[in-house]
């Protein structure tokens, strides 16, 4: 009740002094700790409404929020505030008669100040010899409120003893008369919340002097060292430089020793590097007291100068043996002495040497191939070239180590061995995504003490493989490789896309390497699926190194095929089906048909050697069979003739002269022939004067020397048209060397072999025309029907 009694006169004083002040607003609102408070406190927050705001009263907080508040009577409502830490707004509304503002009021949370501590001052002399103190020290904790700080300063000369000034910050600035030695300072804080004072703090001004700071004006550079002038507002005694490359966070000082005693301003740094970039910084002190700040920091870069040092070089052959490309690392600075320009390669064998210049952003050139050759590389700078750098191609083998561990984790590689027994100069580890050696070829070089390196610039889902090298000497190497190493793997997105080549009853299949984004790790077997038109299934498996896999032994049927890849982490998906055919072997078909030709023919062969089958042979196909003259240097006048050189008999029998048809009946004669022996020349005159054609011989003689022409005599037919028996009709022919007996017709040759065939045993009936025809013999004797003879080729054949 008391509560209640109270807050009405509070209220009601309110407005009453709200009304004289001729505001318009529709209530009072005030709070019970006021409008700053300490942060974390609690408090009651009150409104109370004129008499003609009755309607719809309401609470916010910032506006937004309706809080639950309380109606403590007729005109006023209150709200309690819990822990409160930050600034709040709060506003009451009501629904008035006529019509009035809302009313609000802001409450401000903080802290009171905290002793102010850590104070320290620096009395510093300007270049016009001014003096100025400047002194800062720690608030403490941020109060959340607007602080003042008052400075009050001591002196122990002449009267002045109590200069204060009042300042918002942190720090005060104020001069102090050049008879002041001694100073002391005290630091007093104020906000809404209350007042803290710090302790005293005394000075000797001597102590805190510190001069200007200086300034650095030119820097001049060499190769090796650098001059820079300093600008001090005021002289020094001591004056310190520093600087430090580009590359490098640690400031040097120069000298080693703490400054400089010297008032000289050009100062001589030395034991530079060359084509180097170096910032310069100086700092002042008097003899006693402060260092003065830092200047700011000035540039130079020192000249430059030839490499000193031979780049570090690695060769790689690629896998065919076909090309090689030499690498190199990018030197240090230090190293190259300035700006590379260009790098020279050189390779050098027995017959030829080839010199290239590559721009200096290039690492890496493919050179020809050669198994006993030197490449060389060295920088260019504007001054000069780097040492030579050499790789040879022919080397020893050495024993390789064993134990090459790979462990691949968390995006990292790292690579161990056993330590080789014989100590090595150095190790080189490669290595390179599978099947690119030369395009993305990464090595490192190690100390010969060093057994492992981590390699950090590995892909994830790529296949890596490599090789850890051992150098004993320049030409004694060894070589330990590794490969199948990937960070993340997992199974292949798509299948590999093959084509088939058909051959009889063998099929190949062939496909290409899928792309290193879709392998995703490495690829450890591709599998072949073969299906038939009966759905019976054959899985085969082909290596990883594989591009294509033959599949013989297969049945006549139409088949389907597809593949897949698999990594250590599973099976991909099948690639596109195939569908090919295997057709009936047509090759078999021809062998045997060869086969039966070949049996037939040497069947009939056979079959030819039997005399009955070949008499057989002649009656059935004797119409085919051609016209075959007998050989007359079978018959009985040629043996005899051969008997008694240069004669010839040949009695010719008496027939009727009415004999009209030579057809019905056929003249035999004996011959009698005085042949040359075999020795005998064949020449046209040798001839003539073996028969010399003398007039005093008989009519045997004549006739021996017509049967006998140099070179060919025709021999007719004798009949009874002739005028004498004694005569034979005989015409020369010596363009023609062809010899031939012409028959009457078949009927005499049969006749011919039933009446004389002891007369003539080794006549011919048929001449060897082909290998599958052999002579068959018909004996009788000689018809002098339309017969021409060659006598020289008797001689021959006999």
């Amino acid at each position: 009740m008391f509560l209640s009694w109270s807050v009405t006169v509070v209220a009601v004083a309110l407005l009453v002094v709200q009304q004289c002040a001729g505001e318009k607003t529709s209530c009072v609102l005030w709070s019970s700790a006021g409008a700053v408070v300490q942060r974390g406190s609690s408090f009651v927050v009150y409104c109370t409404f004129f008499p003609g705001c009755k309607t719809h009263r309401s609470m916010y907080i910032d506006g937004r929020t309706k809080p639950p508040y309380e109606r403590l009577n007729d005109t006023t409502i209150s709200l309690r505030v819990e822990n409160i830490t930050e600034k709040r707004t709060y506003s009451c509304t009501s629904d008035c008669n006529p019509p009035l503002d809302d009313c609000g009021l802001d409450i401000t949370a903080g802290y009171p100040p905290d002793k102010p501590k850590n104070i320290s001052c620096i009395y510093r002399i300007l270049k016009n010899d001014t003096r100025r103190v400047n002194c800062s020290w720690d608030r403490g904790r941020d109060t959340y409120l607007n602080n003042r700080f008052v400075v009050r300063v001591g002196t122990a000369s002449g009267n002045q003893t109590g200069l204060v000034w009042s300042v918002s910050g942190t720090s005060a600035n104020f001069t102090l008369p050049r008879s002041v030695q001694l100073m002391s300072v005290q630091i007093e804080a104020h906000n809404s919340l209350g007042s803290e004072n710090s302790s005293i703090v005394s000075y000797n001004l001597s102590d805190i002097v510190m001069p200007s700071t200086p300034v650095v004006d030119q820097v001049e550079c060499s190769s090796r060292n650098c001059t820079i002038k300093v600008e001090q507002p005021v002289r020094t005694p001591h004056l310190q430089i520093q600087y430090r490359d580009e590359r490098q966070c640690n400031w040097t000082t120069y000298p080693d020793s703490v400054g400089l005693t010297t008032s000289f301003e050009a100062k001589h740094i030395p034991s530079l590097e060359p084509c180097s970039v170096y910032s310069f910084r100086v700092q002042s002190r008097f003899s006693t007291g402060l260092w003065s700040p830092w200047s700011a920091e000035v540039s130079s870069v020192t000249e430059e100068e030839a490499p000193a040092q031979h780049l570090d070089v690695w060769l790689a052959a690629g896998p065919d043996f076909r090309s090689m490309r030499v690498y190199w690392n990018e030197s240090s600075m230090s190293v190259c002495r300035g700006s590379i320009v260009q790098y020279t390669i050189r390779v050098n064998s027995s017959n030829l040497t080839v010199v290239t210049n590559v721009s200096a952003d290039v690492k890496n050139h493919s050179v020809p191939f050669c198994s006993d050759c030197a490449v060389t590389v060295q920088a260019v700078n504007s001054k000069g070239s780097s040492p030579p750098a050499t790789m040879t191609t022919r080397h020893t083998t050495a024993k390789p180590i064993l134990d090459v561990q790979v462990t691949a984790e968390n995006h990292t590689v790292a690579i161990s061995w056993r330590k080789a027994e014989t100590a090595p100069t150095h190790y080189v580890v490669e290595w390179y995504p599978e099947g690119h050696v030369l395009d993305e070829l990464r090595w490192a070089r190690l100390d010969g003490n060093e057994i492992v390196v981590t390699l950090t610039d590995i892909n994830p889902w790529e296949c890596y493989e490599g090789a850890v090298y051992v150098f004993y000497n320049q030409s004694s190497i060894s070589r330990t490789s590794f490969k199948g190493i990937a960070t993340l793997e997992a199974a292949p997105e798509i299948g590999p896309s093959a084509q088939e080549k058909v051959e009889r009853n063998k099929v190949t299949v062939s496909w290409t390497q899928l792309r290193r984004v879709q392998r995703r790790g490495c690829i450890t077997k591709f599998t072949i699926y073969l299906e038939n038109s009966h759905g019976v299934q054959t899985r085969y498996s082909a290596e990883a190194s594989q591009t294509s896999y033959p599949i013989e032994g297969l049945p006549p049927d139409s088949y389907s095929l597809w593949m897949s890849a698999s990594t250590s982490k599973g099976e991909g998906p099948t690639g596109q089906k195939i569908k090919f055919y295997i057709e009936e072997d047509d090759h078999l078909s021809t062998v045997l048909m060869c086969v039966f030709v070949t049996v037939t023919v040497l069947f009939t062969l056979f079959l030819w050697k039997s005399s009955v089958v070949k008499h057989r042979f002649k009656e059935i196909f004797q119409c085919l069979m051609p016209d075959v003259v007998p050989d007359p240097a079978n018959s009985k006048w040629a043996k005899e003739c051969t008997k008694e050189k240069g004669k010839m008999n040949l009695h010719l029998p008496s027939h009727n002269s009415s004999f009209t048809d030579p057809e019905e009946e056929t003249i035999l004669v004996d011959v009698e022939e005085l042949c040359r022996r075999m020795g005998d020349s064949s020449s046209p005159k040798s001839d003539r004067l073996a028969f010399p054609p003398e007039s005093g011989e008989g009519q045997e003689t004549e006739l021996s020397a017509l049967l006998y022409p140099p070179l060919t005599t025709y021999i007719k037919s004798l009949s009874h048209d002739s005028d004498s028996s004694g005569h034979t009709q005989t015409s020369l022919d010596t363009n023609t060397t062809i010899d031939y007996i012409s028959s009457h017709g078949q009927d005499n040759l049969d006749n011919y072999d039933q009446e004389d065939e002891e007369e003539f045993p080794g006549m011919q009936f048929f001449p060897s025309l082909s290998i599958l025809m052999e002579p068959v013999g018909f004996g009788g004797k000689l018809t002098l029907d339309a017969v021409k003879i060659d006598c020289g080729d008797f001689f021959q054949n006999v």
